[in-house]
């Protein structure tokens, strides 16, 4: 049986910025988080990232600069010894009430067709109340880590039932890996 993890990106892999992550050079992997992806590659878990990046509708950026953005975190997960499988964005804002955008669970879905893995105790970690709320409306198991907006998302409460809560990503990761 294939093991799947689900990332948000913002927060969680890299620092949360109020203003985006517009370019390569804002782009900066939380302390942790690339060994933590490289831990989970290495235990056989594919590793699939999940993110609403509504700045390319709002023209904040293009799509040849996420590609950059993405490419850097590619490389730096590569050299830390790790894998990111898959990558899904939703380039909406969320104002167009696409399917795609969390917390709506239509990129979580994606994926699982994608990978052609069911959701059934996958874990979906993120750093925000949306990205708990997909998990939840797929059918993965939420996870909530402190960094990024996850110590304001944790004071706010109202989180979906069951979800686990972690310092941060090498946290999860330890608990998820054993």
């Amino acid at each position: 049986m294939t093991k799947l993890v689900i990332l948000d990106r913002d927060g969680v892999i890299n620092h949360e910025s109020a203003q985006f992550i517009k370019s390569p050079a804002e782009w900066n992997p939380l302390p942790g988080s690339l060994d933590a992806i490289a831990r989970l590659h290495h235990a056989g878990f594919l590793v699939a990232v999940a993110t609403n990046q509504s700045g390319i509708s709002r023209g904040m950026f293009d799509m040849a600069t996420l590609t950059a953005i993405h490419t850097k975190m590619h490389r730096a997960v590569s050299h830390a010894g790790g894998r990111i499988d898959a990558l899904f964005y939703c380039p909406h804002a969320a104002t167009a009430e696409c399917a795609c955008r969390k917390p709506r669970p239509g990129m979580l879905h994606s994926i699982s067709e994608r990978l052609q893995i069911a959701l059934t105790g996958v874990w979906a970690i993120g750093d925000s109340r949306r990205d708990l709320q997909a998990a939840q409306a797929a059918g993965a198991e939420p996870v909530l880590v402190l960094t990024g907006n996850g110590r304001e998302t944790a004071a706010a409460g109202d989180l979906p039932p069951g979800t686990r809560t972690f310092a941060d990503l090498a946290a999860a990761a330890q608990a998820l890996v054993g």
